[in-house]
């Protein structure tokens, strides 16, 4: 029977980069691989079709003698070309597989890096405008200090794995095709323990509690990280430790709202003095400080100080204090003071309300004129 095209087994033209060769192999070995397919002899046949396919096109040599000769360039019997089809399947599928499955051409490293931590930083506002140190007690996995983090005896060493000789991954027949898998008895790390510390069990890393200082520079906001280097978990068999990322967390405020390196706040105007002006203390990070409101000032006035924000953490110019009017109505009134106001109505609309209250007279005309359309 002759045998297909390799391009059209995996599906592809035939200036297909070596990315797609991959890829197109990947497809169709995990759709066919025997594992998925027991006592399918339909599907192993198409596996060993797809595995011959990209073991030839995926060797330079190889495709470039295919191309040109077809299958008589790769058949070593028919006398030309660099010889077909030879490898094993099992080293083809781990080296397109091997990010999934583990395999690896190579021996790993005894020591791994410590985990990555984060910790939560909660700050008040001012705090983290002007910056502060603050202490802070964070669990990890610290080095055992009796083995110094090796996991064996004090005294004794890890041994090299007698079952990979130090390699970390074993090779696995599974019928036609061998798979590398890590080593079931070091798991990886090439070396075994016949000696475990007593402190730590074996593991090299012990749990304990650790006070660090950190250093929170002024104008942090929420969400910004601190990076503390080597403060994380310590690394598996003395290897080396992660980091510790503080994660800072700004609390609400019961006065101010941040917003970049602006501050805003709402200040309460007594209606007597909105109407009539004056002198106004408004709070500031800094202190307190004094504001002229004009006469006649309206519930939603802004008035800005100008730096009196918040210095951006990442540098540039210092942000300012919004302040917000809000005229307050007076509540709990007694009888006399309600006939006060009522005096002060009467002696408004005397004189034409629509003079002392422009937006309401506009507002009004604007609903009339809004019914009066409908009515039409």
């Amino acid at each position: 029977m002759a045998k297909r095209d390799y391009y059209d087994v995996l599906g592809l033209n035939r200036g297909a980069s070596d990315d797609d060769l991959k890829k197109a192999y990947r497809r169709l070995a995990m759709k066919f691989h025997p594992d998925r397919n027991p006592d399918d002899a339909s599907a192993e046949a198409k596996f060993k079709e797809a595995s011959e396919a990209y073991e030839i096109l995926s060797d330079g040599e190889k495709r470039a003698a295919y191309d040109r000769f077809g299958h008589a360039g790769v058949d070593p019997s028919a006398g030309g070309g660099p010889g077909g089809f030879n490898g094993s399947f099992g080293d083809i599928f781990s080296d397109v597989f091997g990010d999934i499955f583990g395999a690896a051409r190579s021996g790993r490293s005894s020591v791994e890096q410590g985990a990555d931590l984060r910790y939560a930083l909660n700050l008040d506002l001012e705090q983290a405008v002007r910056g502060d140190d603050v202490e802070i007690s964070v669990p990890v996995l610290a080095a055992c200090d009796d083995c110094s983090g090796t996991g064996a005896k004090p005294g004794t060493r890890p041994e090299t794995c007698p079952d990979c000789n130090g390699a970390g991954r074993v090779r696995v027949a599974q019928g036609f095709f061998s798979l590398q898998q890590t080593c079931p008895r070091c798991r990886g790390a090439g070396k075994v323990i016949t000696d475990p510390c007593r402190s730590c069990g074996g593991g090299g890393r012990i749990e304990r509690r650790k006070t660090l200082s950190v250093r929170v520079p002024a104008g942090v906001d929420t969400g910004d990280r601190i990076r503390l280097a080597g403060e994380g978990e310590a690394g598996l068999r003395g290897g080396p430790p992660g980091d510790l990322y503080v994660q800072i967390d700004v609390r609400e405020h019961p006065i101010f709202v941040r917003d970049g390196r602006n501050l805003y706040c709402e200040v309460p105007v007594s209606f007597v003095q909105a109407a009539l002006g004056g002198e106004l203390e408004v709070p500031t990070l800094d202190g307190r400080v004094k504001i002229k409101v004009p006469q006649e000032t309206q519930t939603g006035k802004m008035f800005r100080l100008r730096g009196k924000g918040v210095t951006p953490v990442r540098g540039g110019r210092i942000g300012d204090l919004v302040c917000k009017v809000v005229v307050e109505t007076p509540v709990r009134l007694n009888e006399e003071q309600r006939e006060i106001l009522r005096e002060f109505e009467r002696s408004l609309h005397e004189g034409g309300h629509h003079k002392h209250s422009p937006k309401g007279s506009g507002w009004f005309k604007s609903v009339k004129d809004f019914f009066d359309k409908l009515t039409d």
